[in-house]
């Protein structure tokens, strides 16, 4: 298969068990030939800067991801703008969006965080419309608030996407209306996925970027066991079948997407 490129990735888990250099080799081997490191908090922003700076096979972003808001979040948010100031920017801004799923179990408090990851969420949806960047939007038991949220702030949907695409058709339409995009993990390897392969093929492969949200989500036949980005190489081999072309063809069009909307 030819060069495909992984757009949502998390490397710092593999830096710490000492395993990037392998875990970089074995991509290359797969024929993923860039990986997109997903920031998600102040901790992980400048480890990744200093890798994209160092390998030219990894790409950044930059960003607070909803479960990474908390009482605050303004002084972490403050420091996203000074990485487009970096000899190596990043690509996008995010993860960044709203998170139901793991929000604490008290009412009360889970309505205080959910309002805190509003305002994190409409405060860099309004620096990435200011950067005029990329976003990368994290979105779990949140779609309509995120899609509401981001029709608020003018961003350009053709800038958007939302990652580890998770919805069915109805929703990819709405992305569609609006000039949006889904990135899709390996969930959609999945065999109760069908939903998910029929917004996939609403989207369209021209439109098509896909991801492994490394070390989540392994695709078959790994799935349950930690992802890592070499197995995008599964789920690229899946789609393509899905999608009725040669695996060489899926991967020109999936590199050719990600490399238009993330300036690569």
């Amino acid at each position: 298969m030819k060069g495909i490129v992984d757009t949502h990735t998390h490397l710092d888990s593999f830096v710490r068990k000492g395993r990037l250099a392998e875990t970089l080799s074995s991509a290359g081997e797969a024929g993923v030939e860039k990986l997109i490191t997903v920031g998600t908090a102040a901790d992980d922003w400048a480890l990744y800067a200093g890798l994209a700076e160092r390998h030219s096979q990894i790409e950044y972003t930059v960003g607070v991801h909803p479960c990474s808001v908390e009482e605050g979040w303004e002084s972490m948010a403050g420091e996203i703008e000074g990485f487009w100031s970096l000899p190596v920017r990043p690509v996008a801004l995010g993860e960044i969006g709203l998170d139901r799923f793991h929000l604490p179990k008290a009412g009360a408090e889970a309505l205080t965080v959910f309002e805190w990851q509003r305002a994190a969420f409409a405060h860099q949806l309004e620096l990435a419309k200011r950067l005029d960047v990329p976003v990368v939007i994290h979105s779990r038991g949140a779609f309509a608030d995120c899609v509401v949220m981001i029709d608020e702030s003018g961003v350009d949907w053709s800038k958007v996407v939302f990652h580890c695409f998770s919805e069915g058709p109805g929703e990819m339409k709405q992305l569609l209306d609006r000039g949006g995009f889904g990135s899709f993990t390996g969930i959609i390897t999945f065999k109760n996925a069908e939903s998910l392969r029929e917004a996939a093929k609403l989207q369209g492969l021209d439109r098509l970027m896909i991801e492994t949200d490394a070390p989540y989500l392994a695709p078959m036949p790994h799935r349950g066991k930690p992802n890592e980005p070499a197995y995008l190489a599964h789920t690229a081999a899946f789609c393509a079948e899905v999608f009725g072309v040669a695996p060489d063809e899926f991967a020109v069009a999936t590199t050719r997407r990600a490399e238009a909307f993330y300036g690569l």
